[in-house]
């Protein structure tokens, strides 16, 4: 059995190496299960909106700490020899004591969200978690994450960009491995970030109409994530045998039987 330690070295080659890191977010034991051992996987994240909303929880520290953690856990467990990075939100008021909790139930990695919070309190919760990874002795890949795109509104692109180079800059200086900038970014801006941060240090999530995952790989991305959308799919799929069935239809052809 791979140690906690050598999943998070391997976890850290993956986004150092030329290929596009590519994660399937999962949100519980049969997910990570079916995407585990799907052929091409090579690493697994969790996703704090799916595992939220699976148990009836609002997203956004809604569900309890425990909760969270023993889920990942789980997750991590299922998941065997494939290191997984979970997402820990805002780290829950304790961003060195969820990492340190994180660590102990086999998890490698995570997103920490910034909130665009004041830059001085995030640079604090980006050294707080890589302390407490230290702390273990784990090579730990905190993804830190700004919602500068996400929480833009009617503010200047040029300035929102600024501002997620500059956050971007402070989090890698704190330790923090990469720097994941959800949203929908153009090739430009994707191109930007990684010129001021450096390749592979930018994380981003596939969303409808985002850039073509090629792109992502020739502008030196390090990882693509998907985010609550791999749970968006499965549910869409679900939605759709249920409209099927009471029309009179049935199963869709090609299904398989997954657990």
């Amino acid at each position: 059995m791979t140690s906690t330690a050598e999943k998070a070295t391997k976890l850290q080659e993956l986004h150092a190496a030329s290929e596009l890191l590519l994660v399937v977010n999962v949100w519980d034991a049969i997910t990570a299960k079916v995407v585990a051992e799907t052929p091409g996987t090579k690493a697994l994240a969790t996703a704090s909106h799916g595992i939220a909303a699976s148990r009836g929880y609002e997203d956004g520290e809604n569900i309890p700490r425990d909760l969270m953690i023993a889920e990942v856990g789980l997750i991590a467990k299922v998941a065997g020899d494939l290191p997984v990075t979970a997402d820990l939100e805002a780290g829950y008021g304790d961003p060195g004591g969820t990492v340190a909790r994180a660590i102990d139930v086999g998890i490698v990695g995570a997103n920490l969200e910034d909130q665009v919070k004041p830059l001085a309190d995030a640079v604090k919760a980006v050294e707080a978690a890589v302390a407490a990874a230290e702390s273990a002795g784990v090579d730990f890949v905190l993804n830190a994450r700004t919602d500068a795109f996400l929480k833009a509104g009617d503010r200047d692109p040029e300035a929102v960009l600024a501002d997620a180079i500059e956050r971007g800059k402070a989090y890698l200086d704190a330790g923090a491995s990469n720097f994941f900038v959800p949203g929908k970014l153009d090739e430009t801006q994707v191109g930007r970030l990684v010129e001021a941060l450096g390749e592979r240090r930018v994380n981003l999530i596939g969303i409808p109409g985002s850039i073509p995952l090629k792109r992502a790989q020739e502008l030196g991305v390090a990882r693509v994530s998907y985010g609550p959308w791999s749970q968006n799919v499965a549910l869409t799929a679900l939605e759709d045998l249920a409209t099927d069935v009471y029309a009179g239809g049935g199963l869709p052809e090609g299904t398989r039987k997954l657990n």
